[in-house]
């Protein structure tokens, strides 16, 4: 039986050396090298072909997102397993956009990472318990029943431009002076846009945004 070949990609080498440590006692299991940041990870998938690249989101250089989205890209055989501590939405829906396989928790067991790098070299995916739930909510819409494509369609293209603008940090003078508005003008888009959205603060209205792909994580 041929053996799963896996990359780890993190920028800790302590946390490297203990998964490779774990994997070695699989038999089923071949660690065939490691990387410390994204292009690392990219340059290590072009020499060695791994069957699974297990990636950390943030990383020095370049991040998870980037790296999965180049590898996705040159080497669709090899799957991407996120391992991070990160088990918010906010990173979540990225990387699994582009086009990670699997995701799991750094506070999961040993076992779990296992059954999650067997299940996505078989051609599976595999998502950590509790971030599944979030992904079935996320697919399922909100409680009322209404998806959030749905809502973001209830947008104007005005609306939409200046979502993404107050998410990007940006005041209402700013934007106002950007668009040729009034202060009161976006005031008023702003506030239609919570509403529609059912959003009740800038932060909720900064992690939508991500979630949406409208601004970056990184």
């Amino acid at each position: 039986m041929s053996k799963i070949r896996v990359l780890i990609v993190d920028d800790h080498a302590i946390l490297r050396d203990g998964i490779r440590a774990l994997l070695g006692l699989y038999d089923d299991m071949e660690v065939v090298g490691e990387a410390g940041d994204g292009l690392e990870a990219i340059d290590k998938v072009r020499q060695l072909g791994p069957d699974v690249a297990l990636m950390d989101i943030a990383m020095p250089r370049l991040g998870g997102l980037e790296a999965t989205l180049e590898i996705r890209r040159e080497s669709p055989d090899t799957r991407v397993l996120i391992l991070t501590q990160h088990d918010n939405k906010e990173y979540v829906y990225p990387m699994l956009k582009a086009g990670a396989a699997g995701y799991v928790l750094k506070k999961a067991a040993g076992t779990e990472l296992v059954a999650a790098i067997r299940a996505i070299a078989a051609g599976g995916s595999f998502l950590h318990p509790a971030i599944a739930r979030d992904v079935i909510d996320g697919f399922l819409g909100r409680t009322n029943g209404v998806s959030e494509e749905a809502e973001y369609e209830k947008l104007s293209d005005r609306e939409r431009q200046i979502l993404t603008l107050v998410a990007e940090g940006r005041s209402n003078k700013e934007i106002a002076d950007l668009l040729c508005l009034s202060v009161k003008t976006v005031m008023g888009h702003r506030a239609n846009v919570m509403e529609k959205l059912g959003l009740h603060s800038r932060t909720d209205l900064v992690k939508y945004a991500i979630r949406k792909g409208l601004i970056s994580i990184e």
